[in-house]
């Protein structure tokens, strides 16, 4: 029995889908990664947490989302990855406010809430990526964070139990969530006001404008590469240092916006990271900085390639 047979023989029975060797580069926004040893999509809330609270303790767990702010290493991602999507991504709304499934895309929910009439929730239009995973990061642009529009936010943690948290609970910050590391978002619902059906469109054609005018929406990217460190801009601290249009291999830094990466071919998950990492050590070198990784980087690589800047 292989290690990856083992591993399915250890895992409770479900009522979703268990895969073993799952490829991700392709659901990721990079289009690079290994795969999942196993990859987990549960049918609903109750099938993940009876999953989670039976699952060995010993077995790593993750969760992924859209894969729009995300590295997967090209040694693929050990244990069970949990992917949410059906019921997850169900959207409701009712007395002007709208609870959406961790699965839901963040522009599908800004639509949803403009269709009713609703505002205050424009700006979702323009972060790619899912609710689950924007409240991981306390997402934000345009001016609002998600810790200016969320109520409360629902989850489980590794031991399978449910925990219904408000805003102020999870100690929203800037691109940071206080809730536990191991703890799976499920849905979350969002305080949103009556609106102007004429101004809420044309905020969001106007986010849309602007992003597309200022971001290389339309290559394979992963969203802002680096937080902006207080008092500066992350984008401003790269080009001062001269990383515009760096490439390592077919990894690029964007000429277009430099806190983004670009993969322009057949780069690698380790060519995207080193590539960010090089950055870093020279915008640290340059201005004393220390550039933080918006981007998150799961899994296992393929060598050891990465080095730190820090």
């Amino acid at each position: 029995m292989n290690p990856t047979e083992t591993l399915l023989s250890r895992l409770p029975a479900v009522r979703g889908r268990l895969r073993a060797n799952a490829a991700l580069a392709g659901q990721t926004w990079f289009r690079v990664g290994g795969a999942a040893e196993v990859l987990f999509k549960p049918a609903d809330e109750t099938d993940l947490a009876e999953f989670l609270m039976q699952c060995p303790a010993d077995i790593p767990v993750q969760v992924i989302g859209a894969s729009s702010n995300l590295i997967i290493r090209d040694g693929g991602l050990p244990g069970v990855t949990i992917k949410l999507g059906g019921k997850f991504a169900e959207i409701k709304i009712a007395n002007n406010q709208i609870t959406a499934g961790a699965a839901a895309l963040d522009t599908t929910i800004a639509q949803h809430a403009a269709d009713a009439t609703l505002t205050g929730l424009e700006f979702l239009s323009g972060i790619p990526g899912t609710i689950g995973g924007a409240l991981r990061m306390n997402a934000g642009a345009y001016g609002k964070e998600i810790k200016d529009i969320l109520h409360s936010a629902t989850a489980i943690d590794r031991a399978g139990k449910i925990h219904t948290i408000t805003a102020v609970e999870l100690n929203l910050t800037y691109r940071h969530c206080g809730a536990p590391p191991d703890w799976i978002f499920t849905s979350a619902t969002f305080n949103a006001a009556p609106g102007d059906i004429t101004e809420i469109q044309n905020r969001m054609t106007e986010i849309k404008s602007k992003r597309e005018k200022t971001q290389p929406v339309r290559s394979r990217t992963g969203g802002s590469t680096f937080a902006n460190p207080d008092g500066h801009k992350a984008w401003q601290l790269i080009d001062a240092a001269g990383c515009r249009g760096m490439r390592i291999g077919a990894a690029q830094v964007s000429e277009l916006h430099c806190n983004f990466l670009l993969n322009t071919g057949d780069a690698t998950a380790a060519d995207l990271e080193n590539l960010g990492e090089q950055v870093r050590a020279r915008v640290l070198e340059n201005s004393g900085i220390e550039l933080r990784w918006e981007i998150q980087r799961i899994g296992v690589p393929a060598a050891n390639q990465i080095k730190s800047a820090a």
